[in-house]
């Protein structure tokens, strides 16, 4: 377990990640010192094969979509039980036709709060004279 208080979002998802892309950085700075265009693209493709692999393991549930997790899923070696059907707000998910939100009847609309009377009032307008 982490000493973390809390759910950084250190997942191997994200440790391979950075791994395979800190190898491209690696290769396109070579090329760049050596001035040599095959490294260079070398390094970006690798780059590319590192955002791709990100997003298999992602969806292989090795990764973690916005938000905190479950506390008993904060280590990094633990699989996000939410991944077969999709993070609502994840890119990852939605371009891969996971994680979509209801359309119609179904949808869940988000609520603004009421103010209560008796309540101070917390947000005032732009260029408004807030006291009274």
């Amino acid at each position: 377990m982490s000493a973390h208080q809390y759910d950084h979002g250190h997942t191997v998802a994200g440790w391979v990640g950075f791994a395979i892309a800190s190898v491209g950085a690696g290769v396109a700075g070579l090329g760049v010192c050596t001035v040599s265009g095959v490294l260079i693209a070398g390094g970006l493709a690798i780059g590319f094969v590192a955002l791709l692999v990100t997003w298999a393991l992602h969806l292989a549930g090795w990764g973690k979509g916005p938000g905190v997790r479950p506390r008993a899923e904060w280590g990094w070696r633990v699989r996000d039980s939410a991944a077969p059907g999709g993070h609502e707000e994840c890119l990852g998910c939605r371009l891969a036709g996971r994680g979509r939100r209801a359309v119609g009847a179904d949808a869940v609309r988000p609520v603004m709060p009421v103010q209560r009377s008796g309540e101070p009032e917390t947000v005032a307008a732009v260029g408004t004279d807030s006291v009274r």
